[in-house]
């Protein structure tokens, strides 16, 4: 292609500001888990988008947090290695609250990049709008944004904004990835992160962070009546025994609930049936162990 351009966008913010559902709305495709809970991210998800001569190429990163654990400084050494490497920066703030120390680090990052706007999330959470131009003020202070650009990503309001400043910053270049795909994530991670998303939406606050999610077994085969079905075996890990018993719940009504919703979303991702086993298990402490960290691919 003589005049293709790409963009690499990196997406950064604190936790729950809405990166993740960014991500997704501008990919149209769901490839990040979301979840209420904060720092649901935890790796480097690359989301890809090719519009007529331009590729854009989404870096969606953990949210910025103190790290208490060898986990979370490898989801913190992520941030900082991908706000290095794009081309451009979108801080992801929710206009509901105040500038946080967060948000300030990650401002100071930005000193050096030519191509960073403020993405001010969730204005379909304020009452009265007129708020937005204190919230403004305030981030106008820790950094000198290109543009900011308020949006509501769960009413898809604003989008199109940020999709404008985008384009303007594309540089010529060669499309790296083919223009059909949406993510570099292969798929037994996409299936991971769509179990993990479930469990973290039906537990308890205490257990999700101690949550991995690996695929077993993987097979798509013709039932008696020549219907293709997606055969995923999956297990989730937990950090205690007695999370164990969390996850599987009562009679194991917890552990179907699980498999309930993440089976309606995988079969409305790759279009198939799917039956979908789920098991338990526990590694201790997996969260400050290098080896399992490496292991569960998160590092």
């Amino acid at each position: 292609m003589s005049n293709s351009k790409n963009a690499f966008v990196t997406i950064v913010g604190r936790p729950n500001a809405g990166k993740s559902s960014l991500l997704n709305a501008l990919v149209g495709e769901k490839i990040a888990a979301v979840s209420a809970k904060p720092q649901t991210t935890r790796t480097r998800i690359t989301g890809v988008l090719t519009q007529g001569e331009t590729q854009y190429v989404f870096i969606d990163t953990p949210g910025k947090h103190s790290a208490k654990n060898k986990l979370g400084e490898h989801m913190m050494k992520t941030v900082s290695d991908t706000v290095s490497d794009a081309d451009i920066a979108l801080l992801v703030a929710d206009c509901t609250k105040k500038v946080s120390g967060a948000e300030k680090e990650l401002a100071a990052a930005f000193r050096n990049r030519s191509h960073t706007a403020l993405v001010l999330n969730k204005t379909d959470l304020l009452k009265d709008k007129s708020e937005l131009m204190s919230i403004i003020e305030e981030y106008s202070a820790i950094h000198d944004f290109d543009e900011v650009i308020p949006v509501s990503v769960i009413e898809r309001d604003g989008l199109d904004i940020i999709m404008k400043y985008l384009e303007k910053h594309a540089q010529e270049g060669p499309h790296y990835f083919p223009d059909d795909s949406f993510t570099d994530q292969p798929e037994k991670v996409l299936m991971a992160e769509m179990i993990r998303e479930k469990a973290l939406n039906n537990l308890n606050d205490e257990v999700p962070h101690g949550i991995a999610v690996t695929i077993e077994f993987l097979n798509e085969r013709d039932t008696a009546k020549g219907e293709p079905v997606l055969d995923i075996s999956a297990t989730i890990y937990c950090e205690r025994e007695s999370h164990k018993g969390i996850v599987i719940g009562k009679g194991g009504a917890m552990l179907r609930k699980i498999g309930s919703d993440a089976r309606a979303d995988l079969e409305e991702f790759f279009q198939i049936k799917v039956n979908l086993d789920l098991w338990v298990k526990v590694k201790e402490g997996w969260r400050n162990k290098e080896a399992l960290i490496k292991n569960f691919g998160l590092s």
